[in-house]
């Protein structure tokens, strides 16, 4: 019944139920490391904690739900779940990346990973056709991020799946910035969805987590042995929160559209803006697949001044009031990071530039306070 409910609904009531043993209608935190048995290996469905725990199961359903698949995963952090993807890889295998991602991701990819055997291909996909000619016999897995961070790209999932298909490569997709809410890759094709749980779906600031949803069941076993063998989980705390955000997300990712919205407009025409990156411009290069993909254009926005300099960004992300200076998105106050110096500093800086991260570039996480009040903020840090 719960797969035939409107978003909105799922949200709150996918994959739940009310807990078995006292008609919680909020699942309870079970925080417990292990559970009786009535003999060997006969108990109630859980045993350990890090191979199941009740909190934890209520999210993966939760998630699995939302994102339009059969079986979720909830882990430690975002990272934690990108960790378990890669290790269904082995020494000599090839992934192609977006070349426009997390700071963190691009650590991951380059510093553990690589120096173990596997190779890492970074390049622009907002031109799918130009993909093909980066594959080979050693290519095994496709890594998207879209709308990418910091700078907004939008990847045409549609098509990269239909590419990876082609070529019998799996395909993930980090769907952090959009949330299920705007964008499902999984309907579009994708084998692996990717969440930094941290950020929107938490929505609070207050727990690190990450997801994995897939609809393959060997996939899921698979991604779930390499779970419970390493013990990246979450834990039934974070569990619990993750899940209580993910009960209001339909309403916070509307006003974060919302303010989103207006926000980048006002942006796009203060005289001291050279350039704002947002996919809801019609402007934008890959507005018509935004469009088509997604069902609105989020609240992450990236700008850059006229000056474009490093003390120019550095004195306006210090001189906000009501965006607090921080790293991290997604949670319902408004953030402003400095992505060269914060999110994106362990990636090199002519790395970085290839992409457009340079130092005067900006990035805003628009929360869900008043609009006017945010507009008013960043007029007086413009100024």
């Amino acid at each position: 019944m719960n797969e035939e409910l409107k978003f909105d609904t799922r949200s709150i009531h996918g994959g739940q139920e009310p807990d078995k043993a006292y008609g919680a209608v909020m699942p309870p935190i079970y925080q417990v490391s292990t559970f009786a048995q009535s003999a060997p290996g006969d108990h109630q469905g859980y045993e350990y904690s890090r191979s199941g725990n009740p909190t934890r199961a209520a999210l993966e359903r939760s998630l699995a739900s939302i994102e339009s698949g059969n079986y979720g995963l909830a882990f430690a952090s975002g990272l934690a779940a990108m960790d378990a993807v890669i290790k269904l890889l082995s020494p000599g295998d090839e992934v192609l990346s977006t070349n426009d991602l997390y700071g963190g991701s691009y650590r991951l990819f380059r510093r553990v990973f690589e120096p173990l055997g596997i190779k890492f291909n970074f390049t622009g996909m907002q031109d799918v056709a130009a993909l093909e000619p980066l594959i080979n016999e050693h290519t095994r897995l496709i890594w998207v991020e879209t709308p990418t961070n910091p700078m907004m790209n939008v990847i045409d999932i549609e098509a990269v799946a239909a590419l990876a298909k082609k070529h019998n490569i799996l395909l993930a997709v980090d769907n952090t910035f959009a949330t299920p809410y705007l964008q499902r890759p999984l309907e579009l094709g994708a084998d692996i969805v990717m969440h930094s749980a941290t950020k929107y779906l938490g929505g609070h600031s207050d727990v690190v987590a990450g997801g994995l949803v897939v609809r393959d069941k060997d996939l899921a076993d698979k991604l779930y042995f390499l779970q419970n063998a390493s013990g990246g989980v979450c834990g039934p705390m974070d569990s619990y929160l993750v899940l209580r955000g993910i009960k209001t997300l339909h309403l916070r990712m509307q006003r974060h559209c919302e303010n989103g919205e207006a926000i980048a407009k006002y942006l796009e025409t203060h005289p001291k803006i050279d350039r704002v990156y947002w996919p809801g411009f019609p402007t934008h290069p890959n507005h018509d697949i935004a469009k088509r993909q997604m069902d609105g254009f989020g609240g992450m926005i990236s700008f850059v001044t006229k000056k474009g300099d490093l003390e120019d960004a550095r004195r306006i992300v210090s001189a906000l009031k009501v965006f607090t200076l921080a790293e991290s998105l997604g949670g319902v106050e408004s953030l402003a990071g400095h992505p060269a110096s914060m999110t994106h500093a362990s990636i090199p800086k002519e790395e970085r530039e290839k992409s457009g991260v340079t130092d005067g570039l900006v990035r805003l996480s628009v929360g869900i306070e008043h609009a006017d009040d945010l507009i008013a903020d960043l007029a007086q840090a413009l100024g």
